[in-house]
């Protein structure tokens, strides 16, 4: 007769758990559960579902029939422009505040990096933008464009750099556009110069010495030292600001909603008005997807630039 294997008492099947969370390949794959969840739920589900109403003839509060590219079709065929319109002013939009927020940020982390007076002050204030809510901010920059009671008109009468009573900022196409951008280069310069100046703090001393030992100049040093080294900062800070500002919304919806004439009209606001105002929830998903290929492949160059050695 054969000898009947002892089953594992409580001892072993503890040995064996603790050798088995003792790996890190196990462990790490335990311990990002909770995160895939929570991501699941809050992010992957709500994509999926906005994807699924991009193809359908969903309105506000009931779910309509599969109808495929019938919203996309809709979009590129828009006989008033209003869908041009919007993709040419998000293009416009990102990409003028973001070559200004990339340029005042990276200026004022290196000030911020020198010994200044009242540099933790400053450093502090730096957050303002951040620490006022959205919507209370924009508004009371829409209070300071007024065409009546603007304080950026009477500075600029008062300074002579325009005459009585300043500029439209609101009522004109191109005033209204650049005082959107001006709010958001505002708004956003602080997260950059943020995250900049935190690069800089892990940069090595000891490698600008040795720069000045050898002669190098301050431009030097700032091409040579702290710009390689400030590499995959400055990429992730441009990836994250430029998802951001393309789907920015709640500034430009508070101080313009798109007027005057849909001359500010992006593609965040023109997807709100179809799908909450007006009903076609389905075409507000579609038109609010519309970026989505080319972020992806704006997200993939920024992974490969991080990847590849310097």
């Amino acid at each position: 007769m054969g000898v009947r294997a002892r089953p594992d008492t409580p001892a072993v099947l503890k040995r064996r758990r603790v050798r088995i969370f003792d790996r890190e390949a196990p462990l790490g794959y335990v311990l990002l559960v909770p995160t895939l969840v929570v991501l699941g739920v809050f992010l992957l589900y709500p994509f999926l579902f906005g994807i699924w109403l991009s193809i359908t003839d969903s309105e506000l509060g009931a779910l309509g029939n599969f109808i495929g590219l019938g919203n996309y079709r809709f979009e590129w065929r828009n006989t008033d422009g209003v869908f041009y319109t919007a993709l040419v002013n998000t293009f416009l939009y990102t990409g003028v505040t973001t070559i200004f927020k990339f340029s005042l940020g990276l200026a004022m982390a290196l000030l911020l990096n020198q010994v200044i007076p009242f540099r933790r002050f400053v450093r502090a204030a730096l957050l303002l933008p951040y620490i006022i809510p959205t919507v209370l901010s924009y508004e009371a920059w829409r209070w300071m464009f007024d065409p009546t009671f603007s304080v950026v008109n009477w500075l600029l009468v008062h300074t002579h750099l325009a005459a009585y009573p300043g500029p439209n900022w609101l009522g004109v196409p191109a005033n209204a556009m650049a005082a959107l951008m001006i709010v958001n280069v505002w708004r956003g310069t602080p997260f950059y110069a943020i995250a900049f100046l935190a690069g800089m703090q892990v940069i090595p001393v000891d490698l600008y010495e040795a720069a000045r030992v050898d002669g190098a100049t301050r431009w030097q040093q700032f091409t040579n030292i702290t710009l390689p080294m400030l590499r995959p900062v400055l990429l992730v800070v441009l990836l994250l600001s430029t998802i951001l500002t393309f789907a920015d919304f709640q500034g430009p919806f508070v101080l313009t909603n798109g007027a005057p004439y849909n001359s500010t009209q992006l593609l965040s606001i023109w997807a709100y008005q179809w799908g909450i105002p007006g009903g076609a929830i389905g075409l507000g998903a579609a038109i609010s997807l519309v970026l989505f290929p080319l972020l992806t492949i704006v997200v993939a160059g920024v992974l490969f630039l991080l990847r590849r050695p310097e």
